[in-house]
This record gives structure tokens, C-alpha cells and sequence, in this order.
């Protein structure tokens, strides 16, 4: 039955958990265009990952662009079936230092580009009656972590808004889900936990399975719910954290 090669965009995809996504897409056959702000690091994913894979350099907090690079996309390889809204940014800061910029900034690439490019795409799925967003959210949205209050408050947002958009499009066709990484061995995580003891021992402390994730158990995670094996699915939070959001 399956005729065409499905396509998929993944955002933030040169990196971490995005790459790995990517990977586990081309792997099983899919078209991957990949969006990223770092132009270089993307060419040499995509030369690595082979000729399925595509990029566009794209800094999506630019929302007023969103509509015109999702054109070029469908223009140059027809409609998306499978959106991953993977990329963002974190800073770390006590609450009393966060200034309104720095809010602004990761509210903007965190939550506001993901509900633009959303729309975008949607446009596009609803004319094919059908499509599979899968957004991506964090241990933040399930309990409070301390010094990343922007962060909290948008992959929080992500997580209500993943259901509210699984309400209204589901009817057209259109499933979306959304991925709850615990904590999960990448660069970003590293430079976190390596340089604070403490913290990494708290991380493991609370996660029963006792060690961190990798980014291939988050990539087989979206991998599901973006594809048909999840073709009853929608609306859900999936927690992939070797239990941390249960322990204690």
C-alpha cells in the first residue's frame, strides 16, 4: 500500500535528539529535510545521512518567514507527511535575573515558532487529509526544575497545546502527539550535569532505571508516533525517562 516516500521535516535536526530522529527516519525509508540556524553543520549532516536527507538553514524564532520556507518546502518536495518540532533553546538563570528579553527570546523559538510552523504545515496536511506532528516537551512540564523558568513555561505550553491541536485535527485526519524526554546523554545535557555533581547525581538518584537515556530511545520514541504503528494515537504526552517522572 505504501506507495510514496513519506516525507518528514524535523526541526533542530543536526544535533542530539533531532539527529538522531533524522537518522531513524532515513533509516526506515523516509524523505527527512532537516531545519536548522547553522548552515555548515547541517550540510554535513545531510551528506552523512545521504541522499534522503535535505536541509533548509532556517532560524525559525523568525516567525514572519515561516510561511515562505514551508512553500519552498512543498514547491521543491510536495506536502509534508510528518512534522517534528524538536528544536530549542534553554538558559539557565535564577528567577529574579531572568530579564523579559530573555523570556521573550525562548518563548519566541520555544513555543511560538512551533505553533507557526504548526499552521503552516497543517495547511498543507489538511489538503492530504492526513499527517503526523509530533512535538517535543521535557521533564520541565512534568515537575519544577529550578533556573529554567522560560524554558518550563514553554515546553509546559507545548504540552497543552499538543492536545488542544490533537482535538480540533484529529477529525481531518491529522494526529498529534508529543515526546517527554527525561534526561538523556547529548552535548546539551553533558555540559550540564558533568559540570554540576551534584545535580547529575540527583538526576540519576530519582530515575529508577538508574542511568540516562539515549538519543536514539527518544528518536524510536517519535518514530512511533509519528508513523502507522501509532495510527490510533493521538492526543498523548509519551514519557520516555527510564521512570524519572514517577521517582523518587
Amino acid at each position: 500500500m505504501e506507495s510514496k516516500t513519506k516525507l518528514a521535516i524535523v526541526t533542530g535536526g543536526a544535533s542530539g535528539l533531532g539527529l538522531a530522529t533524522a537518522k531513524k527516519f532515513i533509516e526506515q525509508g523516509i524523505r527527512t529535510i532537516i531545519i536548522g540556524r547553522d548552515e555548515q553543520k547541517l550540510a554535513a549532516v545531510a551528506h552523512d545521512l545521504g541522499e534522503l536527507c535535505s536541509y533548509k538553514p532556517y532560524d525559525l524564532s523568525q516567525t514572519a518567514g515561516i510561511p515562505a520556507l514551508v512553500a519552498s518546502i512543498v514547491q521543491e518536495f510536495g506536502a509534508p507527511d510528518i512534522l517534528v518540532n524538536n528544536a530549542g533553546i534553554n538558559h539557565k538563570k535564577p528567577f529574579i535575573e531572568v530579564t523579559d528579553d530573555d523570556f521573550q527570546q525562548i518563548i519566541q523559538t520555544n513555543l511560538v515558532a512551533v505553533f507557526a510552523l504548526s499552521r503552516e504545515v497543517v495547511k498543507t496536511m489538511l489538503a492530504e487529509g492526513s499527517g503526523s506532528i509530533v512535538n517535543v516537551s521535557s521533564m520541565a512540564a512534568q515537575y519544577g526544575i529550578p533556573y529554567v523558568i522560560a524554558y518550563t513555561a514553554s515546553k509546559t505550553a507545548i504540552e497543552g497545546m499538543t492536545r488542544a491541536m490533537a482535538t480540533e485535527l484529529s477529525p481531518q485526519g491529522i494526529r498529534v502527539n508529543c515526546v517527554a524526554p527525561g534526561f538523556i546523554a547529548t552535548d546539551m545535557s553533558a555540559k550540564a550535569l558533568d559540570n554540576d555533581p551534584a545535580r547529575k547525581q540527583k538526576v540519576l538518584g530519582r530515575t529508577p532505571m538508574g542511568k540516562l537515556g539515549e538519543p536514539a530511545d527518544i528518536a524510536e520514541a517519535i518514530y512511533y508516533l509519528a508513523t502507522d504503528s501509532a495510527k490510533y494515537v493521538t492526543g498523548v504526552i509519551l514519557q520516555v525517562d527510564g521512570g524519572n517522572s514517577i521517582g523518587f
